[in-house]
Formats: C-alpha cells, sequence, structure tokens
C-alpha cells in the first residue's frame, strides 16, 4: 500500500518542525515561504517541477 503526502505539505511539516526546534527562526522561515512564492512566479518553476518529478519518481522506483 503507497502512501502518498503533497510536498507542499511535506515542506510544510518540515518548517514547522525546524521553529519548534529553534533551527530556524520565524524571521528566516518567512523569508523561505517568500522565496518559494516568488521563486513559482519565474521561468525557473517548470525546471525545479521537472527535477522534483524525477527525483520522486525515481525514488519510487527504486522499490
Amino acid at each position: 500500500m503507497a502512501i502518498t503526502i503533497p510536498l507542499v505539505l511535506l515542506f510544510g511539516v518540515v518548517v514547522l518542525l525546524l521553529l519548534r526546534f529553534k533551527a530556524l527562526g520565524a524571521g528566516a522561515a518567512a523569508v523561505a515561504v517568500l522565496f518559494g512564492f516568488y521563486l513559482a512566479d519565474t521561468g525557473a518553476r517548470h525546471t525545479i517541477n521537472d527535477l522534483t518529478t524525477a527525483v520522486v519518481t525515481s525514488l519510487a522506483n527504486q522499490r
């Protein structure tokens, strides 16, 4: 049985854990979130999406 998790949820949990354990400050977390929003509006979004899809697909095919 495969369990799927949206990457947005996964990254959100990682940021929250980093904030919780004080490995990342609130200001840095806000900058990281804003960077993601602005990056999604650039031409790099297709390359990043293709790379992420390739990595996730290759990880899924490892089994």
